[in-house]
């Protein structure tokens, strides 16, 4: 049986290698960041009197990499706290040090030669038992591995993690012959419920499953760009999000990867394979140029597109000069702009017969599909680690077979055969029994097509799919903005589904008759979705509809309404489990806050922003973020008011979002009851968990109590800060107008430091300070100014 993976040890410390570690790190786990010593002293090292024999010489490129880990943007870790569980060395003086761990992942240079002759030294020490993994984007696994002992070739696999590690959701797992079957069944679970990846099993094919299939469609894609006479530009503004794929497209992507890393890719492909597939891994030669010129990308400065001032131009390859971006504009891009849905818009462009873009897309995407099809059995099991690979590593919407079967197997294969492209046999032969799709959901199960019939999905226990939830059990209840789900086991889920999830009436209308059903037929309820973000806060639009119509009236009753609903919930006897994700702003974080509990996904970014519109909190946001902070601390020591109010202030007047659960609780917005879920498909297992812990312990809702605060005193303290920094030129007239506003609702009005207050009093205030606000000229323009552009506005 494979050990319980405590501690780790990873060995090279380049980017992927340090990335691995920070990525341990965020789960907890103690790393062992190791590389190798160098062989000169730098300038620096010289002017300190240093020795190649001084410690911090020889751990020089590990604690390289732990600097660089802490400045990198987007950050590896979730937390810059997580560092402390990293330690440094290097693989002389520290590699014994490899018998006190569990788990060995090498992460150095892409060279067979070199990585055997690392698992040698590797075998020698560590303890039997241990599992020992490679980081390879593409060497032979089984060939790393020969010459070793039986129990090194037992615990030895291939684990193949995207970059960045802590953000990409693909983790390959490649066993050999020789590995054991509990220890793959183990690396699996522990890479789901751990670490929180997507978990593949791909076969030790040359780049696996997602590298081969994406390279492949990267040169298919710059062979028809060439051959049809389409620039880069022109290309990437048709396949990034029109079609479901990431924003940076094909080449934006491309410069962000580095070319050097490509080619190394495309490469390993292209001298492992044989005829026509290898010809389609040969790299065309005005990519070999931009490589000689060190045009890698972003990292140089400079690739398929460079920055001139605020310009970004393209890169003509034909002059190897660089000329303004151009988009791709034709009737078919403009007729799948305003369908609905990406199947829809695919649809629209891969059959439009003769429009430039309907031809680019259908001759980029029919060959991929043909290509993967042909794979199928070769380079995974089935299509469903296919399909998984691509969206987890490359950021697709739909993965090869669930476009196919978007854009209609047999309308697309049809078309197909009439250019006299070949079909791989399985195909027809599916077609031919009447299966006319890769995937069909029956009674909310999904099943996928294999030879010989469909077979059930197989999937972690902790996936719940809220679509497959609906149909399989239905609605409870139901409106505009939100339904109530039955998520079995007496626990309820209320679904957010308003665009955006923008908080309006009918959100609020379903929060009250959630807790009604719930108090009378569940244990308690879960609050989350699957949306893009669990919650951008309130519907901005009709709220300055409102207010520039003058309807004050109804805006108060509005927001009247959400601070009573979420008042309701705080106090509610059943327990309430919020599962917020991704963006939790404003009134989604006012819900979180609201929670007997929040089960936060990892990668949650939560805060107060209503400051960027010219408002402030307005649904109790600012009197829970305050009490959650007094509630923190520990009992029987003397606390400070001001202290605690000034810490609020800063929060919510700086817009403060934290960038992972982890910065959440630093923040202040969760505490230490609060659970975080690594893995975002367990969301909503883990906060029905919770529900079902604080039922079956007796759960009582909190006791209604008067809120001390920091009165006056707090009041002229959070004024002092407001002023000096408008005197010092960083806040406008209308930003300090706003801190007043913001400074007098946490101070809790102008009463006596200590004064106790009831929570209705501090809404009262938040209520009236809210509505002062909006109806201000200025505060209108910056909400305008959100709603038109998307970011604030500073006046």
């Amino acid at each position: 049986m494979a050990k319980r993976i405590r501690r780790a040890a990873v060995l090279g410390s380049g980017v992927m290698g340090s990335g691995i570690a920070a990525h341990l790190a965020n789960v907890g786990i103690p790393t062992l960041l190791l590389d190798i010593v160098p062989r000169e002293l730098t300038k620096e090292e010289e002017a300190k009197g240093w020795t190649l024999e001084h410690k911090q010489v020889r751990n020089r490129l590990a604690n390289q990499a732990l600097e660089r880990l802490l400045k990198q943007k987007p950050a590896p870790l979730m937390s810059k706290d997580n560092i402390t569980l990293i330690e440094t060395g290097n693989f002389e003086d520290d590699f014994h040090r490899l018998a006190e761990v569990d788990w060995i992942i090498e992460a150095v240079v892409e060279k067979l030669e070199v990585k055997k002759e690392v698992f040698a030294r590797v075998d020698e020490v560590r303890t039997p038992g241990t599992i020992v993994s490679s980081n390879t984007s593409g060497i032979s696994i089984a060939a790393m591995a020969e010459g070793r002992s039986d129990d090194f070739k037992k615990h030895f696999l291939g684990t193949h993690f995207f970059n960045p590690p802590r953000y990409l959701k693909l983790l390959e797992i490649i066993p050999t012959e020789h590995t054991d079957p509990e220890v793959v069944a183990y690396m699996k679970t522990f890479g789901e419920d751990v670490l929180g990846k997507g978990v593949v099993m791909a076969k030790d094919t040359p780049n696996f499953i997602a590298n081969r299939i994406g390279t492949y469609g990267l040169l298919v894609t710059v062979r028809e760009m060439v051959q049809g006479g389409y620039s880069v530009g022109e290309v990437d503004s048709v396949t990034g999000p029109l079609i479901g794929r990431p924003k940076s497209a094909t080449f934006r992507t491309l410069d962000v990867v580095g070319l050097d890393t490509f080619v190394h890719v495309a490469n390993n492909v292209y001298e492992n394979v044989e005829g026509e597939e290898k010809e389609a891994f040969r790299v065309p030669e005005f990519m070999k140029t931009m490589l000689e010129n060190g045009w890698l990308g972003s990292k140089s400065g400079q690739g398929f597109f460079v920055k001139q001032g605020k310009d970004i131009l393209e890169l003509n390859y034909v002059t190897m000069q660089y000329e303004p971006r151009k988009k791709l504009v034709t009737p078919a891009v403009e007729m799948a702009k305003q369908a609905k849905g990406t199947a829809a818009k695919l649809q629209t462009l891969v059959y439009a017969d003769g429009d430039r873009a309907g031809t680019l897309l259908w001759n980029i995407i029919a060959p991929t599909l043909l290509y993967t099809a042909r794979l199928v059995g070769e380079i995974a099991d089935d299509i469903v680690a296919i399909d998984k690979a691509m969206k987890w590593g490359f950021g697709w919407e739909q993965g090869p077979f669930e476009l196919w079967d978007a854009i209609g197997l047999e309308k697309s294969v049809r078309k197909m055969q009439a250019e006299g492209r070949d079909i791989p046999s399985w195909v027809t032969d599916m077609l031919a029994d009447g299966v006319a799709s890769f995937y069909k959901t029956e009674n909310g199960q999904l099943f996928y097509y294999a030879p010989g019939g469909y077979k059930v999905v197989e999937e972690n226990e902790k996936v719940i799919h809220i679509r497959r939830l609906k149909e399989a059990r239905g609605v409870i209840k139901k409106n505009a903005g939100a339904s109530l789900i039955d998520l079995g086991d007496d626990v309820a889920l209320l679904e957010f589904h308003s665009p955006n999830n923008a908080i309006g009436a009918d959100i609020v209308q379903m929060i009250n008759e959630a807790l009604e059903e719930v108090n009378r037929n569940y244990k308690g309820l879960v609050i989350g979705n699957q949306g893009k973000n669990f919650c951008v806060g309130a519907n901005l639009a009709m709220m300055l509809m409102e207010a520039q119509d003058e309807n004050f009236f109804e805006l108060e009753l509005a927001v009247r309404q959400f601070q009573q609903a979420l008042l309701k919930m705080k106090y509610n006897p059943k327990p309430v489990v919020v599962a917020p994700f991704a963006m939790t702003l404003g009134g989604g974080a006012e819900v979180s806050l609201a929670a007997s509990r929040i089960q936060a996904a990892a990668e949650t970014y939560i805060g107060l922003v209503e400051v960027g519109v010219g408002l402030i909190p307005g649904g109790g946001g600012n009197k829970e973020l305050y009490i959650k902070r007094l509630n923190s601390l520990p009992r029987g020591v003397d606390i400070d008011y001001v202290k605690i109010a000034a810490s609020v202030f800063e929060t919510i007047a700086m817009a403060k979002v934290s960038t992972s659960a982890a910065e959440a609780r630093e923040l202040g917005f969760l505490n230490h009851r609060d659970g975080i879920t690594m893995n975002g498909d367990h969301l909503l297992y883990e906060a029905k968990q919770a529900v079902l812990s604080m039922y079956e312990e007796g759960y009582r809702p909190p006791v209604r109590k008067k809120v001390p605060v920091a009165g006056e005193s707090g009041y002229a303290a959070m004024l002092l800060g407001a002023q000096s920094m408008f005197h010092s030129g960083y806040i406008s007239e209308h930003d300090l107008k706003i801190a007043k506003k913001l400074a007098y609702v946490l101070a809790g009005g102008k009463v006596p430091y200590g004064t106790e207050v009831d929570e209705q009093y501090l809404l009262d205030l938040e209520r009236e300070a809210f509505l002062s606000l909006i109806g201000e000229p200025k505060t209108q323009a910056r909400m305008q100014h959100m709603l038109v552009k998307g970011k604030p506005l500073r006046n």
